[in-house]
């Protein structure tokens, strides 16, 4: 299987993957314009195509990239972003065809970091991977290779549009206490700590912001507190699973 994101910005819509910050949770829209290539082999489960866009990677004879992608057949039961115009089902060796993303809703899983960046064989070198997941399916912790990935910053123009990031008045790593003095820190879109030692749970509105990275200011207080004084943590999981069609998978501390 085979994508990226961190941080805290936010994207503007249609924006492409090289200014944008991601994050664990993010509900995205993506698209890639479909660009003309030609079939150049056809398997039992795959056709593959001449991929358009990346380079050989000439430092990584290692891999021995031949410039081809192989696009999954319904035979294969592969979920795959790329898909080709007509359908791979009706291509045959030699037939030109286009190939790019429809308009797809996926929330992301994980954003993997490379430093230096990685080596696969092609140009350009990934420094970040965004692992997402498609429409009606959550995330299951004991499957280890769920998610497809891919480089966001990668040659292929695809665009990116925020739908929703659930919980993006806060910061990884913040510290609040919820309504009922509880205090909590808030690592991802579904990853509460409870600080008190308590079981596991979730925090009740209103929070108040107390630890943020050398603050907080006044204002990233205040913000807190203005996003959450209606509504819940319940209807913050509902919006999400309302777009992604999955269930909030919390970490079990």
């Amino acid at each position: 299987m085979s994508s990226r994101t961190d941080g805290a910005g936010a994207d503007g819509p249609g924006a492409d993957g090289r200014d944008v910050r991601f994050r664990p949770g993010d509900v995205l829209k993506l698209e890639c314009p479909f660009t003309g290539t030609t079939v150049a082999d056809v398997s039992r489960f795959h056709v593959s195509v001449r991929w358009p866009w990346s380079e050989v990677d000439p430092q990584a004879e290692s891999f021995g990239w031949n410039g081809r992608r192989a696009l999954p057949l319904p035979e294969a039961r592969e979920w795959e972003l790329f898909r080709t115009r007509p359908a791979e089902t009706g291509l045959r060796p030699d037939d030109t065809c286009r190939v790019g993303i429809p308009p797809t809703v996926v929330h992301v899983l994980t954003v993997h970091h490379f430093d230096p960046p990685r080596v696969t064989g092609m140009l350009p070198r990934p420094a970040t991977y965004l692992e997402v997941l498609p429409q009606g399916e959550t995330h299951d912790p004991e499957l280890e290779d769920q998610g497809y990935a891919f480089d966001p910053a990668g040659d292929e123009p695809i665009r990116f549009e925020l739908l929703f990031r659930p919980y993006a008045f806060l910061e990884p790593g913040d510290g609040v206490t919820d309504r009922n003095g509880r205090p909590w820190r808030f690592d991802a879109a579904w990853e509460w700590y409870p600080l008190d030692g308590a079981g596991p749970d979730a925090p009740a509105w209103p929070l108040t912001l107390l630890s943020r990275s050398g603050g907080p200011t006044l204002e990233e207080a205040a913000a807190v507190a203005r996003a959450t004084a209606a509504g819940d943590h319940a209807e913050e999981s509902a919006r999400w699973t309302g777009l992604t069609g999955a269930s909030p998978v919390p970490r079990q501390w």
